[in-house]
């Protein structure tokens, strides 16, 4: 009678009989890796939450950095409600020179990136920072066609520079125009602001605690979806401006936006 001891638990094993001589063979059994403890074997990566899935949002980055070159384009006037304004302008900047139209357009790529990771349809009203335009009536004509669920409109102001601060601005009442819009667009605007004052304190020259209420801006009356604009802080104010050309700061900021959105959203 042949004794066997068994050498190893691969798919390989070594037999040792009394009489000395090794065998080699097919080790029938030891455990196989089908046979591994449950905890070891790869488990379903869990998909990732898409609060937003569903949603569509337009992100607004004011001005554009071609603007200054083409004063006839941007000078013209378009349709803004019940009466017509310049197409657009060239926006502000820091002392140091650092554009509006590049921190807003940093500002909508970083909060898109944001949207999308959750699921939403994110649409910006230009693509780039290099061109001109769009005009004030256009950028609002992109969220309605796309009957988005809110759109946002991302500035900077410049203000005295004593002054400092965050406002958001809602679309006043004007009859044929923003009636649809004006409650949900409040909603809207009391949740961004909110969500931003986590990064930013109100503004200390406009408005009052942190909101504004306009009949004159184009991108507000020619809207037809729940829409506001928002200052995210003063370029000609130093403690506001150091914030603006941060990119660490502009990422908190856009964060925060998102918050904002969401909790609109998914109400």
């Amino acid at each position: 009678m042949l004794t066997r001891r068994i050498v190893g638990t691969g798919t390989v094993a070594v037999v040792v009989a009394t009489t000395g001589v090794v065998l080699v063979g097919l080790n029938v059994g030891a455990a196989s890796s089908d046979a591994r403890p449950a905890a070891a074997k790869a488990q379903p990566v869990a998909a990732k939450p898409r609060p937003l899935a569903g949603k569509v949002i337009v992100i607004d980055p004011g001005h554009n950095g071609l603007n200054y070159k083409y004063p006839k384009v941007i000078n013209r006037k378009v349709p803004a409600g019940p009466k017509k304004k310049a197409c657009d302008t060239t926006g502000t900047a820091t002392s140091s020179g650092y554009a509006e139209h590049a921190f807003t357009f940093d500002m909508a790529q970083r909060l898109a990136k944001i949207l999308r990771a959750q699921g939403a349809t994110v649409r910006l009203t230009r693509p780039n920072n290099r061109g001109v335009g769009p005009c004030i009536n256009e950028r609002a004509a992109i969220a309605n066609r796309l009957r988005a669920h809110a759109a946002i409109s991302i500035h900077a102001d410049g203000a005295p520079s004593s002054r400092r601060g965050f406002h958001v601005i809602l679309p006043g009442y004007v009859k044929g125009y923003t009636g649809p819009i004006v409650k949900p667009s409040k909603r809207l605007g009391y949740d961004v602001r909110a969500a931003f004052r986590k990064v930013q304190p109100y503004a200390n020259y406009v408005g009052g605690d942190g909101l504004d209420v306009r009949t004159d801006l184009g991108g507000l009356n020619m809207s037809k979806v729940p829409k506001v604009f928002i200052e995210c802080g003063n370029m000609r104010n130093r403690t506001d401006a150091s914030r603006l050309k941060s990119a660490a700061w502009r990422q908190k900021a856009a964060q925060r936006l998102a918050v904002g959105l969401g909790v609109y959203l998914r109400r």
